[in-house]
């Protein structure tokens, strides 16, 4: 089960003004559960995304890329998302292209929109051909269930390895008007975005322009999802959309400059952290959730790089699971991440409150007992000062148990 989270109910995950959620059992794997989701927006919607950098893209990714340009490009709708789990439709060619773009033009056909104006995901096992024909044939059952309240019903549809949905939802006031954000995501295991994370989508209905949205979006990616590390591999469909439906009854925002941005900013960044943390706390067979704090770097890139290097390590990873203080490793970590002009006499860190190194040394006032009761500790966070700027970055990950193998030894069986 997921480390310290208790996931989403129906009644949490707020309903968003012009969005319309439902779920169908295409059976594209042997689960007893729906497994295509389909996600229809009112006219007026407009989205934006961010998605994987791995070079070996799926085509639901290439096929997103491209028409969320012709969106963009022509002043256009975001009208449908359509996914589907236990197939990543990645590695498959031409063929897989063409898959993608059939499943979206029976969508756009089935709804009166514009094929360019549906968005494809994938999620599962990749270099297998998508059985387009069962999501097709499963639409008339997603049509039919589309609601304002299936938030949670869709989250559990886009699972994989997951072991419970995962959602979040806030409501803010801006200029006397309700505004809502709610998001659903998946992924437990091949988590490291290089963008933004697995699978999510996430939707409001405050009026925000597309140009404004884009970047936006972009921004908040950096600080939440781009901060999520489980095994330090990039999926090739990590995919990311935010849709804004415009239904809220507030003055449209349309520069970056307006100043009721930050509050739209804080809600959706909020909704996006609990999500990215969700992930982690799902990671396949995680005991532990880790927060990785590095500061006093001379840019944000080198603390990423060195909070990074401390989640991605093997050694420390199975150190955190077996509750062993074998803080060695962190340093070799460190180090190895490290930029050539760090000095290592410059460098501290703590477990929680437990100084561990002060200035390139083992701590006077350390003691192995201390550090071992803060390792058998649920959460933890490990915190950095590498002494040499004022940069700060913030990474969660998770520990690496004998159940990560098993889980990924059986995926395909």
């Amino acid at each position: 089960m997921p480390v310290n989270y208790s996931p989403p109910t129906p009644a949490s995950l707020l309903p968003v003004p012009g969005v319309r959620l439902g779920t169908a059992a295409a059976r594209i794997k042997k689960w007893d559960r729906d497994d295509v989701l389909l996600v229809a927006c009112d006219p007026g919607t407009v989205a934006a995304g961010v998605f994987t950098q791995n070079r070996f893209c799926a085509a639901p990714v290439t096929v997103c890329r491209d028409h969320l340009g012709r969106q963009h490009a022509a002043n256009g709708e975001f009208r449908a998302l359509i996914v589907n789990a236990g197939n990543a439709n990645a590695g498959t060619g031409e063929a897989g292209l063409d898959d993608a773009r059939l499943v979206c033009a029976a969508v756009a056909g089935r709804l009166g929109v514009r094929a360019d104006a549906v968005l494809p995901y994938s999620t599962g096992v990749i270099m297998e051909p998508l059985p387009a024909d069962r999501i097709v044939a499963a639409l008339p059952a997603a049509i039919g269930a589309l609601g304002e309240r299936n938030w949670h019903a869709a989250a559990r549809a886009i699972m994989t390895t997951d072991t419970v949905p995962k959602g979040a939802s806030r409501r803010i006031t801006i200029d006397g008007g309700a505004i809502t954000v709610t998001g659903i995501a998946k992924g437990a295991g091949m988590i490291h975005p290089d963008m933004a994370t697995m699978l999510s989508f996430m939707a409001t209905d405050a009026p925000v322009a597309a140009d404004v949205l884009a970047p936006l979006l972009r921004e908040i990616a950096d600080v939440s999802f781009n901060g999520a590390t489980v095994d330090g591999d990039t999926s090739t469909n990590d995919s990311l959309v935010l849709a804004a439906t415009g239904k809220a009854r507030i003055a449209p925002i349309v520069t970056s400059t307006d100043a009721r941005l930050d509050a739209l900013r804080g809600a959706i960044e909020g909704v996006a952290v609990e999500l990215a943390q969700a992930i982690v706390r799902d990671g396949e067979g995680a005991t532990k959730f880790i927060a990785i704090e590095v500061v006093g770097g001379a840019g944000v890139d080198e603390c990423r790089k060195v909070a990074f290097a401390i989640a991605h390590s093997p050694l420390v990873k199975t150190a955190f699971f077996a509750s062993d203080p074998n803080l060695g490793r962190i340093v070799c970590a460190i180090g190895n991440a490290a930029p050539k002009a760090l000095d290592a006499r410059t460098v501290s860190f703590w477990l929680d409150d437990v100084a561990v190194v002060e200035r390139g040394s083992r701590a006077a006032s350390y003691r192995e007992e201390d550090g071992q009761q803060v390792m058998k500790k649920p959460e933890i966070t490990v915190r950095v000062d590498l002494g040499r700027g004022a940069a700060r970055a913030t990474v969660w990950t998770c520990d690496l148990s004998h159940d990560y193998v098993s889980i990924n030894a059986d995926y395909r069986s």
